[in-house]
């Protein structure tokens, strides 16, 4: 593919990390997760901008997409400039320095029983 598909920024404006896991990790840690797609000749600078209901928001986080890659990144894993607390509410935004495509993914593995959650985000 030689054409960029995607769009600069996107919003993801449901995220909880839940506190608890069921099952070995780190496979079966519950974690939410960006799936970030580059399909461009162009590494991607991307900035992560994280929203809370009551305080100020926090960023940006600063992830690397090498040209013609993907990048599954959980949210769990985050640390500077500092990590995302478990259950709590939370939003994103995405924003790169060319297109991509952003995947919301959650595993909820609080029980036997798990949960999986994927949708597109909103692009703008």
């Amino acid at each position: 593919m030689t054409k960029a598909v995607g769009k600069k920024v996107w919003a993801i404006a449901e995220g909880y990390i839940p506190p608890s896991s069921h099952g070995p990790g780190p496979e079966m840690t519950s974690h939410e997760a960006a799936c970030l797609l580059n399909t461009s000749e162009q590494e991607a600078h991307v900035k992560i901008t994280v929203y809370f209901s009551d305080r100020d928001p926090v960023g940006p986080y600063e992830i690397r997409i090498p040209p013609r890659r993907t990048k599954h990144l959980r949210f769990n894993n985050l640390k500077d400039p500092e990590p995302i607390p478990c259950g709590t509410d939370y939003s994103s935004v995405i924003e790169s320095d060319v297109p991509i495509v952003v995947q919301h993914t959650r595993l909820d593995s609080r029980q036997d029983a798990n949960a999986l959650l994927s949708t597109i985000a909103y692009a703008e």
